[in-house]
């Protein structure tokens, strides 16, 4: 096994309460239990030697093998193939999808085994460390297809069926057995509470049931996608991991499934993203509403409103930037100093510090995401609301750390102030639209008085573009929304020559840059890859700004990026490896709002029976 596998070399699943990381070696190298933010179980994708694993693989031969990696169409099953002269093997695992909305201690993660052609060996290694690996466990072993490993106040049974027979290594257990074609084998992994009663030992028909059940619950969810555009499955493979990281029982989606992978590596920007941003996940709910997700923007609508009744924000602010998936505020940043690190990248920082920082742009994409719905006319959702931009009309003029959670100190960003436009433009917009009592003519104020200082002090002669903040000529790729933010026409002069600024500073080969570290000082050591989110973003604007061919061209080169099962993390690093959290929501619903911007850009110019534009396509 590896040490260290690529970041792109996973997939993804999980039942709507957690997920795990299997790697393209048949390892699980990442999993926390019960929830996305719980502690993890399995780590050695930090950690290679604590941080815990399960491993399930055929074993090389003399001649080699071939392993390839797939999803089963249209879900969240994923598929582990070994290929060599003398067989050929699969490893299936998924987790059936927890459908009734209650939080639960107990999760399972299914793993079946067979051998489609000729005969395989398979080695099995289970490794597990609770707590992070911070916490020693004791293993039970009340017979040979049973393991329990007791940790600190969680538990994890493994059970199997024959002919795999399961030997003590320690406190670990390990097996290896031989099937031939046509033969199967089920391994399963539950976590639960300490203590917990134990589960039902697998029946093959009870597995074989709920194969059934996980691969119908999103093949069916998949079908109420309106989506028939050009990249079907590209986009539907964005829609399903934006699902796969939403905390069912909240509604409350989380930015990736992962902590502290690195943007650089042996870098310092290693944070922890398994908790729901506001600007994360109203964007998320944007994407998914656009492909005809209504449900999952109503729970998080419902969610957002709650953490406006709830108040107690770390920063003192009406909203914090960021929630654990249940609500909680509270996000204390440690570091962990016994891990080392995806590859010697350390610290690896669980919480994070940044949940108490002001970003005011959260206060235009929470009102964008409750605009979208006729519910925020709703008297108590309203009231809430109309407070919300009561008080962000006393207090929008004021230093934040922006988008992009600087720690070198507070500035005028730019994005910001758009954003509290946005605020105040979708608020009238709803007023009027239901008749609500508002304030119209003081957000109407604000929202004007935003808007001229956006014009006056955001916007650089010298550099003919909108910038970063009010004291800087720097760029700031985060501005490529002002155009879908209706902010201004994606045709405008101002906006057009922005874009060819951000062409010449920030893209590289169709990869975006946020910004420039060097000009810009962060407060963080180190550099960073392109940013994902950013080049869809790049390619959605070029899109809508009528340089389709570019556009189409830049989306093409993006999707190279893409791992084998169409996965992205954060970032993009100089050899074109994935950086950073894995997979993340920003760069898939950037994604899907790329794809939707071209296929409208390139209908219109089919429904003129024209091409759609002759630029040229920059490389």
């Amino acid at each position: 096994m590896s040490a260290y596998p690529p970041i792109a070399d996973h997939g993804i699943v999980g039942d709507l309460q957690t997920a795990a990381l299997v790697s393209a070696e048949g390892a699980i190298d990442w999993w926390c239990v019960p929830r996305f933010d719980s502690p993890s179980v399995f780590g050695s994708l930090l950690d290679s030697e604590r941080g815990g694993y399960c491993k399930l693989a055929a074993e090389p031969t003399s001649d080699g093998m071939t392993v390839r990696q797939l999803y089963m169409p249209d879900t969240a099953i994923l598929v582990t193939r070994f290929m060599a002269p003398e067989g050929v093997g699969e490893v299936g695992d998924y987790m059936v999808p927890v459908t009734d909305l209650e939080p639960t201690d107990r999760h399972r993660l299914v793993r079946v085994v067979r051998v489609v052609r000729g005969t395989m060996t398979f080695a099995l290694t289970c490794r597990p460390r609770f707590d992070y690996g911070r916490a020693e466990h004791t293993l039970d072993r009340p017979d040979v297809r049973t393991a329990v490993f007791h940790g600190r106040g969680a538990d994890l049974h493994l059970q199997v069926t024959d002919p795999i027979a399961l030997q003590a290594d320690g406190a670990d257990v390990t097996a290896r057995f031989t099937l031939s074609e046509g033969q199967s084998a089920v391994l399963t992994l539950t976590g639960t509470a300490a203590d917990a009663p134990a589960p039902e030992h697998p029946d093959r028909a009870e597995i074989g049931a709920e194969f059934d059940r996980c691969r119908d619950f999103w093949q069916n969810w998949l079908r109420t996608s309106t989506y028939r555009g050009r990249w079907r499955d590209m986009v539907n493979r964005s829609a399903i991991t934006l699902k796969l990281l939403t905390y069912a029982p909240t509604g409350a989606p989380i930015a990736a499934a992962t902590m502290g992978l690195p943007e650089q590596l042996g870098g310092e920007r290693n944070w922890d993203y398994r908790y729901t941003w506001i600007r994360d996940a109203s964007l998320s709910v944007r994407a998914l509403t656009d492909l005809g997700f209504t449900e999952e923007a109503h729970a998080f609508r419902s969610w957002l409103a709650d953490r406006l009744d709830a108040g107690g924000t770390a920063s003192g602010e009406p909203l914090q930037i960021m929630y654990r998936v249940d609500g909680d505020p509270t996000l204390v940043e440690e570091v962990l100093e016994h891990w080392e690190g995806y590859r010697g990248s350390a610290p690896v920082r669980v919480g994070n510090g940044a949940a108490d920082q002001i970003q005011l742009d959260i206060y235009g994409e929470a009102a964008d995401a409750l605009a979208q719905a006729a519910e925020v006319g709703g008297i108590r959702n309203w009231r809430k609301f109309a407070d919300l931009l009561d008080w962000l009309a006393r207090n929008w003029d004021r230093p934040d750390e922006g988008i992009w959670e600087t720690r070198g100190g507070r500035q005028e960003f730019t994005y910001s102030r758009l954003m509290t436009w946005v605020a105040f433009e979708r608020g009238i917009r709803v007023a009027t639209a239901h008749s609500r009592p508002a304030d119209i003519a003081g957000w109407t104020r604000a929202r004007d008085e935003v808007f001229a200082q956006i014009i006056d002090r955001g916007w650089s002669r010298k550099r003919q573009a909108f910038v970063q903040h009010y004291a800087t000529d720097v760029l700031d790729a985060s501005l490529l929304l002002m155009p879908r933010m209706g902010f201004l026409s994606p045709r405008d002069p101002a906006w057009l020559s922005t874009l060819d600024a951000m062409d010449e500073e920030l893209v590289s080969d169709s990869l975006v840059y946020r910004y420039d570290p060097a000009a810009a000082p962060d407060g963080l050591l180190g550099s960073e890859g392109t940013f994902n989110l950013c080049s869809f973003l790049y390619v959605e604007a070029l899109a809508r700004s009528g340089r389709v061919t570019q556009a189409r061209y830049a989306f093409d080169k993006m999707l190279t990026y893409a791992n084998h099962v169409g996965l992205f993390a954060e970032e993009i690093g100089p050899s074109g490896e994935q950086l950073g959290n894995f997979p993340q929501a920003f760069t898939h619903l950037a994604l899907v709002a790329a794809a939707i911007a071209l296929d409208e850009q390139l209908d219109r110019a089919e429904a003129r029976s024209e091409p759609a534009r002759s630029e040229p396509a920059r490389t």
